[in-house]
């Protein structure tokens, strides 16, 4: 059994402790249900005047998930599982994006994985983003998030890794990458 570390962060923001949650959890069987409807259930249990109870629920849903077996630390509800690294740089989100972008241009791929097609970018009001598949099969996505007026929180997650062994692996080669800006 998987004991989630960020269960003291959710029993504080939600006034409930863990043991309250696997309770109210367990009676509405969520073992057997899907991770959207666990964390639905969740939500509608977070406290009035929580901010942001969609994360938490989804944060909840996570924690009982690996508490109950029901996936191990890293794994997506797909089944897959995923990574992630991140880097402050000292620039605008746009130029930190565009130095991603020059870095992977001339990126010829790690462990016979490179990329499979040109990547795209797409931008929110408080992020862009640098996506790309690779060949084999998982996918990166790259956010440049604004941190103060001259600062950039870069975060790279690469996802639908095929199995747990996979993530230190690429988690080294990635933070490799960024320390390369």
């Amino acid at each position: 059994m998987v004991s989630p570390q960020n269960t003291a962060a959710i029993a504080r923001a939600t006034k409930r402790s863990w043991a309250q949650w696997l309770t109210l959890l367990d009676d509405a069987g969520a073992t057997t249900l899907p991770h959207a409807q666990i964390a639905a259930i969740a939500e509608a249990h977070m406290p009035p005047g929580l901010e942001n109870p969609g994360w938490w629920a989804q944060g909840t849903a996570v924690a009982y998930e690996q508490e109950r077996g029901l996936r191990v630390p890293g794994q997506s509800s797909d089944g897959t599982f995923k990574t992630s690294v991140s880097r402050t740089l000292a620039v605008q989100p746009s130029r930190a994006r565009e130095s991603w972008a020059q870095l992977m241009s001339a990126w010829a791929g790690h462990a016979a994985v490179e990329l499979d097609g040109d990547p795209w970018t797409s931008d929110t009001p408080k992020r862009l983003y640098w996506r790309a598949r690779l060949t084999d099969g998982s996918k990166v996505v790259v956010s440049a998030e604004a941190k103060g007026s001259e600062k950039t929180l870069l975060t790279l997650s690469h996802e639908q890794l095929v199995g747990p062994e996979a993530i230190a692996h690429w988690k080294a080669q990635w933070k490799a990458e960024l320390q390369r800006l």
